[in-house]
């Protein structure tokens, strides 16, 4: 049994913050701008209040400012419309991100709308989904990004690899399956209609597991040797997390295999970061 070598997170997600605030030095000190992350917040949801206070964090280790817009858990989308279009339309503002689960009723591809492009730090728009999907410049979803990212700090060509996706989300597969291709990846997008997930997969070189199933991939869905990117994000009873991939079940087979927690999300949150430090650099130089 070969021995399955763990994609961390932590060391890509250092150099992240690094260049954002290398960016944000630069802007206080020659345009005496300090880039603004917004996060809108409507729900109690405590899983969503640690992750936000983690972005809180990591901003000020990075030398932005974060600061976080609550609603009430049953605000209408009306409100929470207008609160992201004042956002978009405030200077002072560099970067806005609409935090999931939203309350009963509203819709976050609806919501996300009334963010604008340049703003749209986590590729939320639909516009800027489209110009992803088109080659055009424009921020991708952070937690798509972050698997490409976290494959390239760990030194994974993508190049003619063939690429499983597991999971068609417009937050993580959608977009992934772009960027992928865009790094001339050979991609398979499955999903829960997909008639033979092993047999999909077990052909990959790679597979990135994005379904939101803890545990749903197994030894049985890989190739011996396959790269595994576990981008799940699944509670557990004792108040942890685990991803979609049973990590004691492909530990040997895998040659590499991202953990959860501790794989993906840091590289996610540092983008984040990166993506309103560079909206905000070019916020500056458009009004010079």
């Amino acid at each position: 049994m070969t021995e399955t070598v763990p994609l961390t997170g932590a060391a890509p997600a250092a150099v992240l913050r690094d260049e954002a605030r290398e960016i944000a030095e630069r802007l206080v000190r020659e345009a005496g701008v300090q880039p603004r992350l917004v996060v809108v917040v409507a729900t109690e949801d405590e899983s969503t209040a640690w992750y936000v206070r983690s972005i809180t964090r990591a901003a000020a280790k990075a030398g932005i400012a974060c600061d976080t817009v609550r609603l009430p858990s049953n605000a209408e989308a009306a409100e929470i419309r207008k609160q992201l279009a004042a956002l978009s339309d405030d200077p002072s503002v560099h970067g806005v991100i609409l935090q999931t689960p939203l309350p009963p009723g509203t819709s976050a591809a609806d919501l996300a709308g009334a963010i604008a492009p340049e703003k749209d730090v986590d590729g939320a728009n639909p516009l800027s989904l489209g110009r992803l999907a088109a080659g055009l410049p424009a921020f991708a979803p952070a937690t798509a990004e972050a698997v490409v990212s976290l494959l390239d700090a760990h030194g994974i060509g993508l190049a003619g690899r063939g690429v499983a996706v597991v999971g068609r989300s417009t937050v993580v597969g959608k977009p992934l399956a772009h960027l992928l291709l865009d790094r001339d990846a050979t991609v398979t997008v499955c999903h829960s209609r997909t008639a033979d997930l092993a047999a999909a997969t077990g052909s990959a070189d790679i597979v990135v597991a994005a379904a939101g199933r803890a545990g749903l991939i197994t030894a049985a869905h890989l190739a011996p040797g396959a790269i595994v990117v576990d981008v799940g994000t699944n509670p557990t009873e004792d108040g942890g997390l685990t991803g979609d991939v049973d990590a004691r079940s492909v530990a040997g087979r895998a040659a590499a295999l991202s953990p959860v927690p501790g794989g993906v999300g840091p590289v996610t949150t540092a983008l984040l970061l990166q993506h309103t430090a560079l909206a905000a650099s070019r916020a500056v130089a458009g009004h010079q």
